[in-house]
């Protein structure tokens, strides 16, 4: 991560913002974007403790659209001149469009989740257990719903679980809960086995076996334990890529009005994975 710098420059600036970021492939994706396009452009990854120091920065640098991640989804909102419905709805927002000093939410966490699970599957009438109450798991609920699905929330931190509860009128139950629930599918919202954490799981392997399909919203690694262990017990499984690209594929449409290169973006991040070591060769169906 580098500082930046305010200097003239021909370039568009774009920019990741959260804590941690140093492990994200955005910037390696989105300069692939922005280069195939023909957008002279520069993306950065800044590690920010708070949504101030965020905001700050971007109108320091007339950052003209930012990526927000976790820990700021939620905070950042209040100090945005606007929020669009769906983000204020979902409660949380991961785009910020800077138009002249205007500052500007967007969520995109929904479209690239819908998209990604319906490229496998039929969301409408089926029950999903989404694991997590953040930004991420309110973006999943808001998303399943939208497409005709019923979303039930299982998670630890029963007030947050609570206040999602009330806000997108699901229903919400300590994750202990999980082991006796029925669900098609389940979507994990939570950061539980990223890159650091590759060993670690949010539920016990025993749930898995009544459930037809899972979906694991990080990307990085693509395989992570929940997925092997779905895998293990029979499940169709669906890794974090696609819903990574297709997210950051609507972002460049609401800062460019263009139409962006998804299928580079798909091959870019895949192949940074595979270079890491980070993706096995298990199938999935």
């Amino acid at each position: 991560m580098r500082e930046m710098k305010n200097t003239e420059s021909p370039e568009d600036l774009f920019a990741l913002f959260g804590n941690p970021v140093a492990q994200s492939l955005s910037p390696l994706m989105h300069l692939a974007a922005y280069g195939a396009m023909g957008i002279p452009a520069r993306y950065e990854a800044f590690q920010v403790g708070n949504p101030e120091e965020m905001i700050r920065l971007i109108r320091e640098q007339n950052i003209r659209g930012a990526s927000v991640t976790i820990p700021l989804k939620t905070a950042v909102m209040a100090f945005l001149d606007e929020v669009d419905e769906d983000a204020r709805i979902i409660g949380a927002v991961n785009t910020i469009r800077n138009i002249g000093g205007r500052l500007e939410g967007f969520n995109t966490d929904w479209c690239g989740l819908t998209h990604s699970l319906r490229e496998r599957l039929d969301i409408r009438g089926q029950r999903f257990a989404v694991l997590g109450s953040g930004g991420a798991a309110r973006a999943a609920v808001f998303g399943i719903a939208r497409e005709g699905g019923i979303p039930i929330v299982f998670c630890r931190n029963q007030e947050t679980g609570k206040a999602l509860s009330r806000d997108l009128g699901c229903l919400s139950l300590p994750l202990s809960r999980l082991q006796t629930a029925s669900a098609y599918g389940l979507v994990n919202a939570t950061p539980v086995g990223m890159a650091g954490g590759e060993g670690e799981t949010p539920v016990d392997r025993s749930v898995l076996s009544r459930l037809e399909w899972v979906m694991d919203m990080i990307y990085n690694p693509l395989r992570t334990r929940l997925l092997q262990d779905a895998l293990a017990s029979g499940c169709g499984v669906i890794d974090g890529l696609s819903m990574f690209v297709y997210q950051g594929a609507e972002q460049i449409r609401i800062w460019t009005g263009k139409e962006p290169p998804v299928d580079i973006m798909a091959v870019v991040v895949r192949e940074e994975l595979l270079r890491r070591g980070r993706l096995s060769g298990a199938g999935e169906r």
